[in-house]
């Protein structure tokens, strides 16, 4: 059964120049204990994406569903309440963190205003626990962010996020700030977090060889829209749309021997301002046609599970 399901969902932003389409009309569903992971360029509104399901920006329009609650309907009260179920760990772990606030403190924080703990000796040892789950020594519980290095901040925002217990996390973009080997520690992390608690996750990235290493399924986004959705070994052993070999063939290679074509990418960036009835990718694909620019193509399940938004791919599969 799903866990969260996000139908039609919609966010446009008013602009001098029109309405800016940073979501448009995105779907997907993602059952309990998985994770999707949201890949795309810089601009393609996965971040976006991330806040309007948590509703910390406002969606223009559509649906999000909770185990069965419509969260876009609650009010103020009740979303407080269902923030306890969803929490967001965000990209830049010293921004996200009150640098005149200890480690305690910090911790502490999400569970002393939601109230699900109120003692004080209770709360202090709920801070331990929780130090002691995302690899924080104790002996650091009345330091400050900027005493830090950046793998400890980002553990302290997991911290965070766990008080509340929740059964969703949308991790956006939680590793793309650190060194390799502190990613390779902070995915760990979330996997065993995963595994042990069996929390659900939203991972947004732009980086296509981290998503591979934590994704059960992995949706492309490019200009607001989802191009390609599929398994994470569907998607790296045949990817269909022409953007998502386009990311597939920018990771690097450790090889001396035959590599992958590199493809890049020519042509004008459609602007997300007013755009077009028409494939949005359609100026910088080579494989466009004149019915690239006679409508947005559908989603179409090519294979189970398999969906891409491409004229071309459909009609290949067809």
């Amino acid at each position: 059964m799903a866990l969260l399901e996000v139908n039609n969902l919609r966010k446009y932003f008013k602009t001098s120049r029109g309405m800016l389409h940073a979501v448009d009309d995105i779907s997907f569903t993602l059952e309990k204990g998985k994770t999707l992971g949201l890949v795309g360029e810089s601009g393609c509104g996965k971040s976006t994406t991330g806040r309007a399901i948590l509703r910390l920006i406002e969606p223009t329009s559509g649906a999000v569903v909770f185990d069965g609650v419509d969260v876009t309907g609650l009010n103020s009260r009740g979303m407080r309440r269902m923030r306890q179920d969803m929490q967001i760990i965000f990209q830049d772990p010293f921004s996200s963190l009150d640098p005149k606030k200890s480690i305690s403190h910090l911790i502490s924080e999400p569970i002393r205003e939601s109230g699900i703990i109120r003692d004080g000796a209770r709360i202090e040892a709920r801070v331990q626990e929780l130090m002691d789950t995302v690899g924080l020594s104790r002996r650091l519980i009345n330091s400050y962010p900027h005493e830090l290095d950046g793998g400890r901040r980002q553990r302290i925002g997991i911290a965070r996020a766990l008080s509340m217990e929740p059964r969703l996390i949308i991790c956006d973009e939680p590793v793309s700030a650190l060194d390799v080997s502190i990613q390779a520690q902070i995915l760990n992390l979330l996997e065993e977090l995963q595994e042990s608690q069996g929390i659900t996750y939203i991972f947004i990235t732009h980086d296509l060889s981290v998503v591979n290493h934590i994704s059960d399924e992995i949706a492309v986004m490019y200009l607001g829209q989802i191009v390609e959705k599929a398994t994470a070994d569907e998607l790296f052993r045949n990817p269909l749309h022409p953007y998502t070999k386009a990311l597939l063939s920018a990771i690097p290679v450790p090889s001396l021997g035959d590599r992958p074509e590199r493809i890049t990418l020519k042509g004008e960036i459609t602007s997300p301002v007013n755009l077009p009835e028409e494939c949005r990718f359609r100026k910088r694909c080579r494989e466009a046609g004149q019915e690239c620019s006679s409508g947005i193509p559908p989603q179409v399940e090519v294979e189970p599970g398999h969906f891409v938004a491409c004229f071309h791919c459909a009609a290949r599969a067809g």
